[in-house]
């Protein structure tokens, strides 16, 4: 009896040494995250007059749920990006519009859960809004879906104009009636926007920045944001009136993963 107790006293002391030993190191591993480099900012900290409407912090996008890596609805950028942007906005101003951001710095894990959300072809909940005409299976090979963005290297935005004063945009209600994001602006979704003739993140080829189908005041709006980006430094994606990537980029070929949040910028200022 004597024997077993002390064999048993052993075997705890050794299990005690060895959790103690590997669960700091490993708890640190599940909740340590990466930081954004220093110039990184939160676009609030260089102009704090332009409207942010994070989608991808809220179920109202293509997935339909919150998406992994946004847990604040900021906008965080390159230092010069986000400069640039502010110069935009001062000339805008002017001119009785504010810019309006939908997206910013985006994740590689977000870019993951896009893949994996693409490549579920049953989960089609927001079809009738994001893709009424394209086939789910067509997303990798028509380029609406990718393994890498360039939202990932701190230099890219989707972008819109807003008149103001600005209303804001009434909250979307998860499991409400889906309207064609290319429907007249009447009709879709209600977004504060100026009519750009399709909604954001439209698959579609009607979201093509030049597309001649668009034309009228919808044409002159967006371009109105493209010469006016142009201006300060920025390039628009011709598939996509809304993306735009400041140049030259400060990390052209660097795809990061620190999580949208206050946190992530700790140590980048």
């Amino acid at each position: 009896m004597t024997r077993l107790t002390t064999v048993a006293r052993a075997l705890l002391a050794a299990f005690t040494v060895t959790l103690t030993a590997i669960t700091p190191t490993a708890t640190a591993r599940a909740t340590t995250d990466p930081t954004a480099p220093k110039d990184f900012v939160a676009l609030r900290s260089v102009d704090a007059t332009i409207i942010q409407e994070m989608r991808y912090a809220t179920p109202h996008n293509f997935v339909g749920e919150r998406i992994e890596g946004y847990r604040q609805p900021l906008c965080i950028l390159t230092r010069p990006a986000a400069e640039a942007l502010h110069r935009a906005q001062s000339a805008l101003l002017r001119q009785g519009y504010s810019l309006k951001v939908y997206d910013c710095y985006r994740p590689q894990r977000a870019v993951n859960h896009f893949v994996r959300w693409a490549e579920d072809l049953d989960d089609e909940a927001m079809k009738g809004e994001f893709y009424p005409n394209v086939d789910k299976t067509r997303l990798f090979a028509d380029g609406y879906i990718a393994a890498k963005s360039g939202h990932s290297r701190g230099s890219t935005l989707d972008v819109t104009l807003v008149r103001v004063p600005a209303k804001p945009t009434r909250p979307y209600r998860p499991g409400e009636p889906l309207v064609p994001c290319f429907a007249p602006r009447s009709e879709r979704f209600p977004d504060n926007s100026i009519d750009m003739g399709t909604g954001f993140d439209c698959f579609d080829t009607l979201s093509h920045t030049l597309d001649p189908r668009i034309q009228g005041r919808q044409r002159a709006n967006r371009l109105l944001l493209k010469n006016t980006l142009a201006g300060v430094g920025f390039v628009n994606l011709a598939e996509e009136w809304w993306h735009y990537t400041f140049e030259p980029e400060a990390y052209p070929d660097t795809y990061f993963d620190f999580p949208v949040s206050r946190k992530s910028l700790a140590g980048a200022h």
